[in-house]
């Protein structure tokens, strides 16, 4: 097969002998944990033959194919093809837009056949792939690190997909891809001056974006100050979250055993709140234990970041490394009552499709990287 073939598979007998094994322990460890937790979630819901545990599995199962098949790709393919990419997921949320089914009063799922896919998650890894791109060909380039002008090109990448999320409306999406493109931009050496005017740009910004949410986002946020005042309303989901996670006490109800859970007082306790059904039943010991694995993985991704053999590995590398930490870190922070409720799914605990995916081809170009960092 023909080196300059954009998928060639990487021709090396010994590559699978790099491979970051620690890496898919912990991913499998995480989902095995992932996938017992929602068997209990579910045991509230009656509704004849549901059963998202059986769902997940099944998606976990196809999201570990993607990634062993992204793992046997050329990196210098993702390189070239991720402009592609990027304008494909673009071309995508202005489907959603047109034609995306209503939910709620939002349009995020385009539907084919019995399949419901979510395209805002392969935004995530569109931002990754493509500043990760830019950032290889251009950062050499400017050694003195980035100045604000110089940052307009990679904020509009960023800014562009989140809008078009934000429009959906789908807020916590949108925050984690602009979460990822800033991390991306940090590690490419911004100069603090243009830090500290982005930084007051981002201030206005968001006063100004806050005019333009929709009531329930702007509820949200009303109640996350008062949260005691709107206990009943806007602020009702972090209340019986926060219930949630202070009733497991030291070593939890037991498995099955969450009353929150059960008598179905926790909203959403198959995706937002998946933390708040571990946290009811297995305690603080059973959170501290996922808390580590979930260190474990964030610890192994910048590590193969930092010994990445190219500028375009390493920024990949970081890429996924942000994504996964700032889903832990929002979601986790919005159960316990840190931050405000904002929609963001715990990676491969919470229950959903095209999240389950997104996040294993996030681990597979992961270990992509991992595997050939001693490759030349």
């Amino acid at each position: 097969m023909a080196p300059d073939i954009a998928f060639a598979v990487a021709p090396h007998r010994r590559l699978f002998a790099r491979f970051p094994w620690h890496v898919a322990v912990l991913v499998l460890l995480i989902s095995a944990v992932g996938i017992w937790n929602l068997a209990s979630a579910s045991q509230a819901d009656h509704t004849p033959g549901h059963a998202v545990w059986i769902s997940q599995a099944w998606w976990m199962g196809a999201g570990v194919l993607v990634a062993l098949g992204l793992t046997l790709v050329d990196p210098r393919a993702f390189q070239r093809l991720a402009w592609v990419f990027y304008a494909l997921v673009l071309g995508l949320l202005v489907v959603v837009h047109l034609k995306g089914r209503l939910v709620m009063g939002a349009r995020r799922w385009l539907t084919y056949g019995p399949l419901n896919f979510q395209p805002s998650e392969l935004a995530k890894l569109a931002v990754a792939l493509v500043l990760a791109s830019y950032f290889a060909a251009d950062a050499e380039k400017r050694r003195n690190g980035y100045g604000l002008w110089a940052m307009m090109i990679p904020l509009g990448i960023t800014l562009l997909p989140a809008a078009l999320i934000l429009k959906q409306p789908d807020l916590g999406t949108a925050l984690i891809v602009l979460a990822v493109g800033f991390t991306q931009l940090l590690f490419a050496r911004v100069r603090w001056v243009a830090v500290a005017i982005l930084l007051g740009v981002g201030v206005v910004g968001g006063f100004f974006a806050y005019r333009h949410l929709k009531d329930y986002q702007r509820n949200r946020i009303v109640s996350f100050l008062n949260p005691e005042a709107h206990a009943k309303g806007a602020g009702y989901h972090a209340a019986q979250s926060m219930i949630a996670v202070g009733s497991g006490q030291g070593t939890g109800k037991g498995w099955g055993q969450g009353t929150q859970t059960n008598l179905e007082f926790l909203p959403e306790q198959h995706t937002d709140f998946i933390f708040s059904v571990w946290a009811e039943e297995h305690g603080f010991l059973g959170c501290l234990l996922l808390l580590v694995l979930y260190f474990a993985l964030l610890a192994s991704a910048v590590d193969i970041a930092g010994a990445a053999r190219d500028r375009f590995g390493h920024f990949l590398a970081v890429g996924i490394a942000a994504m996964l930490f700032w889903h832990v870190f929002i979601n986790i922070g919005m159960v316990i009552g840190l931050l405000p409720v904002v929609g963001v799914t715990l990676p491969l605990m919470s229950y959903g499709g095209s999240s389950v995916i997104a996040v294993y081809a996030g681990i597979g170009l992961l270990a992509n990287v991992g595997m050939r960092r001693f490759v030349n």
